[in-house]
């Protein structure tokens, strides 16, 4: 598991220049210059916009810093944010972290490229 877990309240910004994009914002349309974090909402486990804007960012814009996911996250989701190219995660209170490694254990690999991985577990070699 790469993704960084964080329960509780968030940590603070502590310096950081934290740009948070609402997720109906297109994030190819936002400047990025300076930018250290970039934090994605999830208003409900059910909007999925999050997961689109953080490939956007890591493939098309390259963005290399952390791209947190806030609100309602869920445990069941932490591997698809990963995936993606969350680079950390704020669990929805109440949600229990303990549950967070079991997750990450069920899937050995996975056979399509993601934002992590682009190329796939098994491609061919020509």
């Amino acid at each position: 598991m790469k993704l960084r877990l964080i329960t509780g309240a968030a940590e603070a910004a502590g310096g950081l220049n934290v740009l948070r994009l609402a997720n109906d914002a297109d994030p190819l349309a936002v400047p990025l210059e300076g930018v250290d974090r970039i934090e994605l909402d999830f208003p409900k486990f059910t909007d999925g916009r999050a997961y689109s804007q953080a490939v956007l960012l890591r493939q098309r814009r390259r963005f290399a810093g952390d791209i947190r996911a806030t609100g309602n996250v869920l445990v069941d989701q932490l591997v698809h944010m990963e995936r993606c190219g969350f680079s950390t995660a704020v669990l929805a209170e109440g949600k229990d972290p303990a549950d967070v490694p079991r997750q990450f254990e069920r899937f050995a690999g996975f056979y399509q490229g993601d934002a992590v991985n682009v190329y796939p577990r098994f491609r061919e070699i020509a």
